[in-house]
């Protein structure tokens, strides 16, 4: 496994031509995530905005939020496998959360499978509180936990 040095990894808005060199291997590399179907339409959304953790110029992983009227939405973190457990999902979230600040929203909301406990310890390290659960959410199976932050903190 190559190591990152994260003084080395630089965090930008995520371009379609970060699109275009993930766009194929999304399902292999980053296998938490929907589709690059999915993704190539939220990049095209004014409500959404991905940003990228690039070493060098490799992507390591990239996260979005969804604005609405009234919160802002994490709408995932993603970190390429052979690059997980080195920080770089503290990296993306630590900027999501401050480009949610931007926003001038008070609540920012997400949703985990209950089964994935590294992502639920890392949200609540930042300070997310569990606030409910959505029975069955994930594949008709898992169940969703709810998380949120208040960004007026």
């Amino acid at each position: 496994m190559n190591m990152v040095n994260l003084k080395k990894v630089e965090i930008s808005e995520m371009n379609i031509d970060d699109f275009n060199k993930i766009e194929n291997i999304i399902q292999d590399e980053y296998d938490e995530f929907w589709n690059s179907n999915i993704l190539k339409s939220e990049l095209l959304k004014s409500s959404c905005k991905y940003i990228v953790a690039k070493e060098a110029d490799e992507i390591l992983g990239f996260a979005g939020i969804f604005v609405t009227l009234d919160d802002v939405q994490i709408m995932n973190i993603v970190v390429k496998k052979n690059k997980r457990r080195m920080g770089i999902g503290n990296i993306l979230l630590k900027n999501l959360i401050n480009l949610a600040k931007q926003t001038n929203l008070e609540i920012l909301t997400l949703e985990v499978n209950s089964n994935n406990i590294p992502a639920q310890n890392l949200y609540k390290k930042f300070g997310f509180e569990v606030i409910g659960i959505r029975k069955r959410y994930y594949n008709n199976k898992d169940d969703a936990i709810i998380m949120n932050f208040n960004l007026k903190k």
